[in-house]
This record gives structure tokens, C-alpha cells and sequence, in this order.
């Protein structure tokens, strides 16, 4: 029974992730045109950060102190201050949301590129065509919608720091992989939380109207928002990163696209087309082959 229910945890987790992390970009749709995107990730970090403490707190978890301490906070400027911040005003600011979600594609090859040299991690050829494969079944899931931009239309500034973004989502998931090992799980997501909120409420104080359509658009995309792309996912993350290599883990966030225009599909009516489902197929395999490498 332990290693049928170990087994099951291990195919269940990955998949759970996934489709969680997906609901951001629907969420994101949902709440846009009712909320400025910096106000809005700002609060939603600060209520995180409240909803795991008070969990934490009833759970009496082991709090980290001294260096353990900070290299939570760092992970969390990375991972969900720099990264959700700078990937929202991208978007604000007129970078296509295709061309956003291609970029964050491109995570998992920068970090089987850099796992190596920052962890030690030998990244097996099997991994690299995973990658390879589940980067261009992305691309095709995406390539419908990227057909209708000019390149030469895209903002270079918000192309910039969604490429920031992306590389610093990248730093922060090594970094934890790196320091976060043995630290709780909830009272690290609830420090990260913490220096996500301190990078975000200034920011927004100097670069945010705070404007705020109350509604419930907006209601049920932020309790969402802060109970499931948040607290679950971030917890789903750092348990999945403590589990198995990053370059492994990094793989997954290939079927986020597929994912998130299935969801799109389905709340939004956006049609699928024949290329978007064989991309799903090919992005599914390359999960399948990098997760074995």
C-alpha cells in the first residue's frame, strides 16, 4: 500500500500542477479588463502571504532562521515577485500574450542549460530531445495565434522584461532546488510570499493607479487566483522541485499552453485548430521523454 499510494502520488502531483498553473492564464484573462495588473498581483501576493501564514501558524510548522531564512525570501522575489510582475506588465504594455507564453516556453531549455554548471545536474540526451519536443509542441499549440502578429509590431521594452521575467523564474526555481531542501515546505512558500510582497507593494504604490472594478469577475478570479494558482501551486512547485531534477520538473511547464487553450476553449469558446491539438500531443510526449531522462 505505501509504494501504490507513493506511485499515485507521483503521477497525480505533475498532473495536478499542470492544470493549476494553466488557470493563471484564464484567470489573467478573467480579471484584465476589471483590474490594473500590478495593483492586482500586489494584493494577491499580501493575501497569499496572509492565508499561509495563518495555516502555518495552525499547523506549528518549524519557521527557518539566518541564511535559510533569506534564501526563501530570494526565491520569492524571483519566482513570484520579478517573474509574475514583470510577465503582467509586459502583457499591460502590449506584448502579445502568445508571444508572452513562447517566452515562458523557453524556461525549461535555459534550465537544463544552466542546471549543470549551478547544480551539479548531468542532463542525459534522452532529457534533451524531451525538451527539444516539448518546446515545439508548445510552439504549435501557440503558432495559430502568433501567425496574426508582426514581428515588427512587437514592443521591444515589454519583449525585454518578459524575457527578464523568464530568465528570473528560471534563477529562482534553481535557487530553490539549490537552498530550499531542508526547510518546510508551507513556511518556505509563506517567506517567498513574504519578499514577493515587499517587492510588489512599492512597486505598485509608484507605477499603479489601483484601479479596481469590483465584480464578480473580479472576486472569483482573485480568490482563485490567491487559493489555487498560488497557495496550491507554489506548494505543488516546491514539492515537485524537491523531488526530482529541475531540468525534469522545468519540462512540465510545456503543457501549460496546451492546457490553458483547452480551458480557453471551453470558458471562452476559442476554437482549437488542427495544428493546436497535434502541438498538445507532441508537448505531452516530450513531458513524457524528458520526465524519463
Amino acid at each position: 500500500m505505501p509504494r501504490t499510494s507513493a506511485g499515485l502520488q507521483a503521477a497525480l502531483i505533475p498532473s495536478l500542477f499542470v492544470v493549476i498553473w494553466a488557470t493563471g492564464f484564464v484567470t489573467a484573462r478573467l480579471v484584465a479588463p476589471h483590474a490594473e495588473p500590478l495593483a492586482f498581483v500586489a494584493v494577491r501576493v499580501v493575501a497569499t502571504t496572509v492565508v499561509l501564514f495563518t495555516i502555518a501558524c495552525v499547523r506549528h510548522v518549524r519557521w527557518p532562521s539566518g541564511r535559510a531564512g533569506r534564501d526563501a525570501l530570494i526565491a520569492g522575489v524571483l519566482m513570484q515577485g520579478i517573474y509574475i510582475a514583470g510577465v503582467f506588465w509586459a502583457v499591460h504594455r502590449g506584448l502579445p500574450a502568445g508571444i508572452a507564453a513562447l517566452v515562458g516556453s523557453l524556461q525549461p531549455l535555459l534550465t537544463a542549460a544552466i542546471a549543470g554548471p549551478m547544480l551539479g545536474e548531468h542532463v542525459a540526451g534522452r532529457r534533451w530531445a524531451g525538451i527539444g519536443t516539448g518546446f515545439l509542441g508548445a510552439a504549435l499549440v501557440l503558432m495559430p495565434k502568433l501567425g496574426a502578429v508582426d514581428a515588427s509590431g512587437i514592443p521591444p521594452m515589454p519583449l525585454a522584461v518578459c524575457i527578464g521575467a523568464m530568465v528570473s523564474m528560471t534563477f529562482g526555481t534553481l535557487w530553490q532546488k539549490r537552498t530550499g531542501g531542508g526547510v518546510d515546505l508551507l513556511a518556505n512558500a509563506t517567506i517567498q510570499f513574504a519578499g514577493a510582497s515587499l517587492l510588489m507593494v512599492p512597486l505598485a504604490a509608484f507605477l499603479s493607479d489601483w484601479r479596481f472594478d469590483v465584480g464578480w469577475p473580479l472576486g472569483l478570479g482573485f480568490v482563485w487566483s490567491v487559493l489555487g494558482n498560488s497557495v496550491a501551486g507554489i506548494l505543488l512547485l516546491m514539492a515537485l522541485i524537491r523531488r526530482g531534477a529541475v531540468a525534469g520538473v522545468a519540462s512540465l511547464f510545456f503543457l501549460v499552453p496546451p492546457v490553458s487553450a483547452v480551458m480557453a476553449f471551453v470558458m471562452f469558446d476559442e476554437a482549437l485548430s488542427p495544428m493546436q491539438i497535434a502541438g498538445m500531443a507532441v508537448a505531452a510526449a516530450g513531458v513524457a521523454l524528458a520526465s524519463r531522462g
